[in-house]
């Protein structure tokens, strides 16, 4: 592919595909299932990368990465009435088994030390050591709702969020934060209008916070956090969003706190990703800018070691999905901007999909579908710089002039800076018409980065074709590129074999073929007939054409001399019409 010298200027927003590798697992059974031996981290300086693992399950929940036993743990949400689990993968994303869980796994949380995963269910919060996998642990909570349930450690000790609704609407309900004592719950009295949201993180082990959940009644929530250092539950600073006007409202999909503390970031879908100062909840001084148009913040970790911030999003097509920065806006370093595309990838960040490897090495990303049902786990070992892309010269089609039913070539050129890619890149391309979208077939640029995109149309009229590159592992896509153009109806000819001469009293006979390009002509076609002589013109029986495209025309002229026949087809939707000509010398 052509290259320049590599550029970054100041401030400009860039993404890029994430180049998949599909992980081939194998599915854990109820209980501790081990699938395979531990796999060592990859040493420093590995090649960057994204591994890909398709979840084994149709709703998620949770996701907990366990840095002490390299482990990440991912809970199945609602995919069984009865015996749902948490699937464990390593931090190569290979599955190395489950656990069984019991019924509606919700919310998920890891001691300070690694040693014990709290898991929530139906109707209890489970304790389940992480090496043994033995329950060590249940607390019952105080109803046995299917709604889900958040958990946080804080203190030493598990706290939970529940709703006694029994129902599908259970944001729509009142929660109440319970703890436990003497392995004994214990309502704390906090409570409050639709779900409480709770996070804890080990690096940060004696406080964590409580989000409420937006909904129609509730349009201003708030977010707290708690000190879970004493015997006595202590809420710390609280903030709602919501202006004078009532405008602004806080709609939290995830929240985390900085390992040092001092900081709270919140996936906020309505604003984008809000950044807090923990002693206050006040803006920090320095906000992150926005997320890319068209996207809408659905996630938010740092790393472990507080050097870096990954903000998820919900977005589509080649807009980014996924942002790693460094954790302190004010460093003014232009975010590695990844975009997830379709079946191999799943299309967006989950909703508290994103989390660290301790030392930053890796990030895990949970992301689904549209519709989600489907869920994947990204492993992804960042590069440590991106390149730009471009399309250059714009997009031609050939043949020039595009034809409904027959292959159209789109034809671009794409140009990386930086490295070369470790295999030949893909570029994709939409066709917009009077029906819609269509997305055509991926195809790989040559070496110089020219691609043609092949595509047969199907509707006359004006379309546009959008071509896209969603770049790889270590470059940006580019701007996507557009070219409009008209879909002609195809052509079609008639032709004629008629007699040179002919006997007026005899008659005569003409026979020909009707000929069409691209879709099949349709059934029952049937041509004009016109005959003109040196008594005028006139209109004859028209003459119907076979399933072959043959017809004839069987004629007793009229007057004696040069008689032409014009024999035509008025076209249909998808063709264009076409008329053929034949004189004939009749004599007497």
């Amino acid at each position: 592919m052509n290259r320049k010298p590599s550029r970054n200027p100041s401030g400009k927003q860039h993404s890029v595909r994430i180049a998949a590798t599909l992980v081939a697992l194998t599915l854990g059974t109820a209980g501790l299932t081990a699938l395979a031996p531990p796999v060592a981290r990859a040493a420093d300086g590995a090649v960057p990368g994204d591994t890909v693992a398709k979840l084994p399950m149709s709703s998620y929940a949770a996701m907990v990465v366990d840095s002490v036993h390299e482990r990440v743990y991912v809970t199945d949400g609602q995919d069984r009435t009865t015996n749902n689990v948490v699937h464990i993968y390593n931090f190569e994303g290979q599955k190395t088994g489950s656990v069984s869980v019991g019924t509606v796994p919700s919310g998920m949380a890891l001691s300070a030390d690694s040693g014990t995963l709290y898991v929530s269910q139906s109707s209890a919060v489970l304790a389940l050591d992480t090496v043994t996998w033995e329950r060590t642990g249940a607390v019952a909570t105080a109803t046995a709702p299917m709604c889900p349930r958040d958990v946080a450690v804080a203190g030493g000790k598990p706290w939970h969020a529940e709703t006694p609704y029994n129902g599908t609407d259970c944001a729509a309900f009142r929660s109440t934060l319970y703890g436990t004592a003497d392995s004994k719950l214990v309502n704390t009295g906090w409570n409050a209008a639709s779900r409480l949201r709770l996070e804890s993180d080990p690096e940060v082990p004696d406080r964590f916070v409580m989000a409420q959940t937006r909904t129609a009644a509730e349009t201003d929530p708030f977010v707290t956090t708690f000190d879970a250092t004493g015997d006595t539950l202590v809420r710390g600073p609280q903030r709602r969003f919501a202006d004078a006007q009532g405008q602004g409202g806080l709609d939290m999909k995830d929240v985390a706190q900085s390992p040092d503390g001092r900081r709270i970031a919140v996936a906020d879908a309505a604003y984008g990703t809000r950044l807090l100062e923990a002693a206050d909840l006040s803006d920090a001084p320095v906000a992150y800018q926005p997320l890319p148009e068209g996207a809408t913040a659905s996630a938010v970790a740092f790393s472990g070691d507080g050097t870096y911030i990954a903000r998820g999003a919900t977005a589509t097509g080649g807009v980014p999905d996924l942002l790693v920065q460094p954790a302190d806006p004010a460093s003014g370093r232009t975010p590695l901007e990844f975009a997830f595309e379709g079946a191999l990838d799943g299309d967006r960040v989950a909703p508290r999909g994103l989390g660290w490897s301790a030392d930053g090495s890796r990030l895990f990303a949970v992301t689904t579908n549209r519709a989600g049902t489907e869920y994947w786990l990204h492993v992804i070992q960042p590069p440590a710089a991106q390149y730009d892309s471009r399309f250059t010269g714009g997009l031609s089609t050939t043949p020039g002039q595009p034809v409904v039913g027959e292959p159209a070539g789109i034809r671009g050129r794409l140009e990386l800076d930086g490295p070369a890619p470790a295999e030949p890149v893909r570029v994709t391309a939409v066709r917009h018409d009077a029906n819609g979208d269509r997305k055509l077939a991926a195809v790989e640029a040559e070496a110089d980065g020219s691609f043609t995109v092949l595509d047969v149309p199907s509707l006359v009229g004006d379309a546009t074709y959008t071509v896209s590159f969603t770049g790889d592992i270590t470059h940006r896509p580019a701007e996507d590129v557009t070219l409009a153009v008209t879909v002609a109806k195809a052509p079609t000819t008639v032709t004629l074999q008629a007699p040179a001469e002919a006997v007026k009293s005899e008659g005569l006979t003409i026979t020909g073929t009707l000929t069409g390009r691209g879709r099949a002509l349709p059934a029952g076609i049937t041509l004009s007939v016109v005959r003109t002589d040196r008594k005028g013109t006139g209109t004859l029986t028209s003459a119907a054409v076979a399933a072959d495209g043959s017809f004839t025309v069987h004629d007793l002229p009229r007057a004696a001399g040069q008689v032409t026949y014009e024999i035509g087809y008025a076209g249909d939707e998808l063709h264009d019409g076409a008329t053929a000509s034949a004189t004939v010398r009749v004599r007497n």
